[in-house]
């Protein structure tokens, strides 16, 4: 960011009448006398609307505006115009400053437009035309800005005298202009919008508080950079100011009164101490009267913070610290509640900062480069520090020396980079950098629980607190959609494995970790392997060519505690495994059988997918109690080669047994249904397996059996289950519950929906299902009814009260019964059922909320709505008569509460106040947004996001989630009537305005028609309009 240079380093605006020959004529000389350039307007009259050329070019070429706010200022169309063009023109940018100079008259009283401010526009109100009350508006708005300006008041009844005043501006602005600001790139790329996001934070406008702002992100990716263009843009605002470079550094070098002093020096004055405790109680001394601006760069331990910043009180109101690191659970632990994390470059920025520094600026750049600037950014992944330190090192290189470069970075990581990213490392204790090294290593983009269930196993204790202490120091990150992913940039990944690979440079076999292809092929084919060797990830589908070995390259690995690969390029299966391992992974494992001398005792996980091991094979292990003593997680998922389950008694331990889509599983040996600590069962996409033993499962939380299309019933339950809380089936033959099936006392969630229209046992399922307590949810999407007479008599007294989100396809003779079952439900979910009337009896219904009828093409009649209705939607059910849709569009029922209806198409009711065709809709409004009912009609192409947009401004913008959504999988027209409210905290002075312009858009699609009612017992006809009020 360029810094520009000024004719003048103050302007002087003020009331000529009012102060010229007394209080502006001696500031006016005193800043003349001490040197500072100052422009008045002194040549000629004022003219009303006149802002002469010269005058536009003084202000442009002006640092400080000191607007002197004298009682008769407000009366002058020409201090307001100049007032508005200065506040105008400062807006874009931020190397100037504003300091209002309150004389003799109340800030509150030009804010707030009373006293003599207020009569001067009311004159003028009185005076000018319509023509000219949009000036009027801006004038307003303008006083009302500069009087929250940080500026000096001078009271006439006060203790202070004139010339001590002017004494305390004068100090003001020479500490202004003598400020320093810090050298800083001249283009910062891609800074422009975390700048003006940080600013936001900071809130450098308020001056009756002390925020402290914390900036923390990766090693290398510019939070010192971004540090010190907020201290350039914002010190002027500020009594004093210090940036504390290298605070890691220096604190590690020179300790911390080293720091407190330099602190104290830029911002007071030179003060020797005898130890940090002293330090401390000077700094809040000395600055708790005092406006400040400090950065602390590179914080990295908390006593630092301790030292230096303590609490917010040691600072005078108004000031501001800002603390960068890389922790940022330093930040936490300091109760710093405002943060910033900065995130990588993207494509566009990454690029334009490496041809910045690779190239000369003014040159266009060869577009034979293209292919390798694109590799080049990569590599570096965003990350500033690699883009910057590649560019300086590639600066006039050919396109041959780049492709040679970038062969050794990805090699072997440039000096430079790896020396600042490891730093963070460094400051890790032992088991921390352990841990890193193997995310680093290899769990890169596995799952946050996988990878904590490896570690618990590799390591024999949980490492949860670990992990989070790397997340915090930005080493690694966890990605949290859709499921929590290990993430890490590419470039600490890198460090990691570099840091390993010095741990033998030339054999990979005496190292603790491979990933590599070539490094793990060569060990495994030269039987190079050591005992050092922990951990083996071989995280590739395939190498392109088969891995020829003799099956013995495991031998010597004597501490090999976790083998996972995932490949199909073995030729031949091991034939030794360590019986150090705790961790065993091998997908499409070529062996039919495990190593006769293997005894894995310690083996805590066993993942072994698409192998080609056999039930007949794999009996043998389970035989004796000792050898599996440990094996909590066992998973045989897609192997073709299974038939059975064999006998798994001996498994005491076993918490997760997993054998999806075991296309040739038939039987499951009863020892499964018996295991005490077994959480998770799935057996999901067996299509040949016919039934399932007995379960007497006490610790049993998943059971998964979907898809095993020819399983007609139900597995018995030997007892009470009550761990389990969830349980999913679909597409399976069972029509109907076993008795059994209650002991499944604490479920909570039930899913048996289907595509194969089988007649299911209702009265079996609702008589079981009222025994339990918690279930609060169940979806039987595309489930076919059975009920018998007598069954129906059975049923009319029973209610199966917990039951409060229910999803169902029924008949007209199944509706009534349903309904009676389940008459606490909350949210009902009728869409594709074949019935033509929704019973009165539904007004039972009194907690019912959310009713879904979509796609219902018979549904004709609605006769009842219940009580506490708010969500109604019959989006594609065409049939239903216009006397039903009345109903559902009574204004009453509108008025009543926060409804939100999809209906078929139809015309906006006539009580709706303002009718549009096509959007935006406007509206405008004074004191609060107004309680309004919004209809739309459009077409359901795809969800779109509501928006009000106040103002034109982009921070007043209410998305409506899950409320209104458009898409239904139709093309058909429908209805949309919604209550719109906004938060309640809209920004104060945006609700003092006289009039705010709000406009309803739909992102970037149309409606064919829109409507807005007023809900006129919480809102005032009188606050709201359908046309601008300013004509």
């Amino acid at each position: 960011m360029a810094w520009r240079s000024f004719s003048y380093d103050v302007f002087l605006s003020f009331r000529r009448e009012d102060t010229r020959h007394g209080f502006t004529g001696n500031l006016y000389n005193v800043l003349r006398e001490r040197g500072i350039h100052t422009f008045i307007d002194d040549d000629e009259p004022q003219k009303a609307d006149q802002i002469t050329k010269a005058l536009e070019e003084a202000i442009k070429n002006s640092k400080i505006f000191i607007i002197v706010l004298s009682e008769n200022y407000a009366s002058s169309f020409f201090c307001l115009n100049e007032l508005t063009h200065i506040l105008n023109f400062t807006k874009g940018w931020d190397d100037v400053l504003v300091l209002p100079v309150f004389y003799k008259v109340d800030p509150s009283d030009v804010r707030h437009h009373r006293g003599s401010f207020g009569e001067a526009l009311a004159n003028h109100e009185k005076n000018l035309n319509s023509n000219y009350m949009g000036k009027l508006k801006t004038w307003k708005m303008a006083l009302r800005q500069v009087s929250n300006f940080s500026g000096h008041h001078f009271q006439p009844d006060g203790n202070k005298y004139e010339y001590k005043f002017i004494k305390e501006i004068l100090e003001s602005v020479s500490n202004k202009l003598n400020g320093d600001h810090l050298y800083v790139s001249d283009v910062l790329v891609g800074l422009e919008s975390p700048l003006l996001e940080v600013k936001e934070l900071l809130d450098v406008g308020r001056d009756d508080v002390v925020h402290m702002v914390g900036i923390h992100g990766l090693p290398g990716v510019g939070k010192t950079t971004l540090a010190v263009a907020v201290y350039n843009s914002i010190v002027d605002h500020f009594e004093a100011s210090c940036f504390l470079e290298n605070v890691r550094e220096t604190s590690n070098k020179n300790g911390l009164v080293h720091l407190q002093s330099v602190l104290l020096s830029k911002t007071d004055g030179e003060i020797k101490l005898a130890n940090s405790r002293e330090g401390s109680t000077i700094i809040q001394r000395k600055l708790k009267q005092k406006k400040v601006l400090l950065i602390l760069d590179d914080v990295d331990e908390h006593k630092q913070l301790q030292a230096i910043i303590g609490n917010p009180d040691w600072f005078g109101r108004g000031s501001r610290v800002i603390i960068t690191t890389r922790d940022e659970h330093l930040l936490a632990l300091h109760k710093v509640k405002i943060t910033y994390e900065v995130r990588e470059l993207n494509k566009k920025h990454a690029l334009q900062l490496l041809t910045q520094k690779a190239f000369e600026l003014e040159k266009e750049v060869d577009p034979s480069y293209h292919d390798i600037l694109n590799r080049a950014i990569t590599y570096a992944s965003g990350l500033p520090l690699a883009l910057e330190v590649m560019g300086s090192n590639l600066f006039g290189k050919s396109i041959e020396e780049w492709e040679s470069a970038l062969d050794g970075y990805e090699r072997i990581p440039d000096k430079k980079i790896y020396d600042i990213l490891k730093v963070s490392y460094d400051a890790l204790n032992e088991d921390e950098k352990s841990i890193f090294l193997d995310i680093a290593c290899g769990f890169k983009d596995y799952e946050l629980t996988y990878v904590q269930d490896i570690l618990y196993a590799h390591y024999g204790r949980c490492m949860k607190y670990h992990i989070g202490v790397l997340v915090k120091k930005s080493l690694i990150n966890i990605h949290c959609w859709p499921t929590k992913v290990m993430r890490l940039h590419d470039l600490i990944e890198d460090m990691g494995k570099e840091i390993v690979r010095r741990e033998s440079p030339t054999e990979p076999g005496k190292r603790s970790r491979l990933w590599s292809h070539e490094d793990i092929n060569q060990v495994l084919q030269e039987n190079k392997g050591t005992r050092k060797i922990e951990i083996i990830c071989m995280n590739f589908s395939s190498f392109g060519e088969e891995v020829e070995w003799d099956g013995d390259g495991f031998k010597k690995m004597e501490n090999l505690k976790t083998l996972i690969i995932k490949s199909d390029c073995f030729s031949k299966g091991p034939k030794h495994l360590p019986n150090t391992l705790r961790v065993l992974e091998w997908s499409r494992c070529p062996s039919q059988e495990w190593p006769r001398n293997f005894n894995p005792k310690q083996l805590a996980i066993c993942k072994l997918p698409h192998s080609s091991i056999t039930s007949l094979r794999l009996a043998p292990l389970f035989k004796k109690a000792s050898r599996l003593v440990n094996l909590t997680s066992l998973i045989l998922d897609e192997c073709d080669s299974f038939r059975w389950i064999p006998d798994v008694s001996c498994l005491s331990n076993l918490e997760n047994l997993s054998f999806r889509k075991c296309r040739n599983l038939f039987t499951i040996h009863h020892s499964v249904g018996l295991l005490e600590k077994l959480k998770i069962l799935d057996a999901a996409g067996c299509p040949k397996l016919k039934s399932f033993p007995p379960l007497k499962l006490t610790s049993l939380e998943r059971f998964e059996f979907s898809g095993c299309y020819n399983l007609k019933s139900f597995p018995e339950i030997l007892g009470k289950m009550e761990n389990m809380t969830q349980l999913s089936w679909t597409g399976c033959a069972i029509t109907k519950l076993p008795p059994s099936f209650r002991n499944l006392t604490r479920l909570q969630l039930l899913v048996l929906t289907t595509f194969i229209k089988y007649d299911f046992d209702a009265a079996t399922l609702i008589s079981n299902i009222c025994m339990m307590p918690e279930l609060n949810q169940i979806d039987a999407a595309g489930l076919q009814w059975r009920l018998l007479p007598d069954d129906v008599l059975k049923l009319t007294s029973v209610v199966c009260s917990s039951v409060q989100s229910l999803t169902l396809e029924l008949s007209d003779e199944l509706l009534p019964l349903f309904l009676s079952c389940f008459v606490n439900v909350k949210k009902l979910n009728l869409s594709w059922s074949k019935f033509t009337v929704i019973p009165e009896c539904i007004k039972e219904c009194r907690f019912l909320t959310t009713l879904t009828l979509d796609y219902c093409y018979r549904l004709q009649e609605i006769r009842g709505i219940p009580p506490n209705l708010k969500i109604l939607s019959a989006m594609d059910s065409p049939a239903l008569n216009s006397s039903s849709i009345s109903m559902l569009l009574n204004q009453e029922l509108h008025e009543a509460g926060d409804t939100d209806f999809s209906l078929p198409r139809v015309q906006i009711p006539e009580w709706f106040e303002c009718h549009s065709w096509g959007p935006p809709i406007c509206f405008w409004f004074r004191n609060k947004f107004p309680a309004i009912t919004v209809c739309i009609v459009k077409l359901n192409l795809s969800y779109q996001l509501l928006s009000v947009i106040i103002n034109n401004k982009p921070e007043y913008v209410y998305n409506k989630h899950g409320i209104i959504d458009f898409y239904r999988g139709t093309f058909r027209h429908s209805t949309y009537v919604f209550r719109l409210q906004m938060e309640d905290n809209l920004d104060e002075e945006l609700s003092k305005s006289e009039w705010n312009h709000a406009q309803i858009v739909c992102g970037e699609e149309s409606w064919d028609e829109c409507g807005i009612h007023v809900l006129k017992e919480q809102s005032s006809m009188e606050d709201i309009r359908f046309t601008d009020p300013s004509f």
